[in-house]
């Protein structure tokens, strides 16, 4: 019986490949990755213009839901006349229930200019989860002078 050797003593080329070295470089290339994907996602600081906007067109019998978060970070919803504070979960109940009863009701997101971004995100993707398709962004005109 031959075994890896010829009848030389040189041994065979083998026709695998070693497969071990590929894996480490995939492990060595993950964790590079991984470490410098959160670095690529920062964001760049900008000073946003102030700029006249259009008024949103609503229908007249169909008063839009305003969502507004204060300065402190407190949620109140407001149909019509109507304002309440609530909960971010309860918020979501209500706008359920509203466009339930009245598909088509416009939502509105009015927010303090001192809340932090990262809690209107989480606002917009609970009215989002809520069947909210499409959510207005309400802002004052700048101020001349």
């Amino acid at each position: 019986m031959q075994g890896p050797f010829n009848r030389s003593g040189k041994s065979k080329p083998m026709g695998e490949i070693n497969v071990v070295p590929f894996i480490d470089v995939m492990l060595v290339l993950l964790v590079v990755f991984m470490i410098t994907a959160p670095m690529l996602t920062q964001g760049v600081q900008v000073e946003l213009p102030q700029v006249t906007s259009q008024p949103i067109e609503t229908q007249e019998d169909n008063d839009p839901i305003v969502i507004s978060v204060d300065s402190e970070g407190g949620y109140f919803i407001t149909l019509g006349e109507d304002s309440n504070a609530v909960s971010l979960d309860e918020m979501a109940v209500r706008v359920t229930t509203i466009l339930e009863r009245r598909p088509g009701t416009p939502v509105m997101v009015r927010g303090d200019r001192n809340v932090a971004y990262g809690q209107i995100v989480v606002l917009m993707s609970t009215l989002q989860g809520a069947g909210v398709a499409n959510v207005g962004l309400l802002s004052e005109p700048p101020q001349d002078g």
